[in-house]
């Protein structure tokens, strides 16, 4: 069992964030409040295997990073996302498909390019 309040704060301790870097909590269709969230949250869950128990679009925002619910077969946890750094480098390509029955493999932009 797992309490709720307890790993998200140990998440965003994780990488550097407190409950002050948080803008809102909600999902895409509403926020709630942040005192109301953490009173929720207060609560031990099952977080291994079978099914979730926390709602998949709950988000927690900051100013340039976002926690998002992820589940596997049941197991569920928080991912940290930030905002990503946009690439000083620009590249002219010829495709955004696998250039061949070889590269069946291949699951990334940088990989299908190559040398860049």
């Amino acid at each position: 069992m797992t309490n709720f309040k307890k790993e998200t704060l140990t998440i965003l301790a994780n990488h550097n964030k407190s409950i002050e870097d948080i803008l809102w909590i909600g999902c895409e269709c509403f926020k709630i409040p942040k005192e109301e969230f953490w009173k929720l949250a207060d609560r031990c869950y099952d977080d291994g295997y079978g099914a979730w128990e926390i709602p998949l679009d709950l988000l927690i925002v900051g100013d340039d990073w976002w926690m998002e619910r992820r589940e596997y077969d049941g197991s569920e946890w928080w991912e940290f996302r930030e905002k990503i750094v946009e690439p000083e480098k620009t590249l002219h390509i010829d495709t955004l498909f696998l250039k061949s029955d070889t590269d069946y493999n291949t699951e990334f932009l940088c990989e299908l390019i190559g040398d860049y």
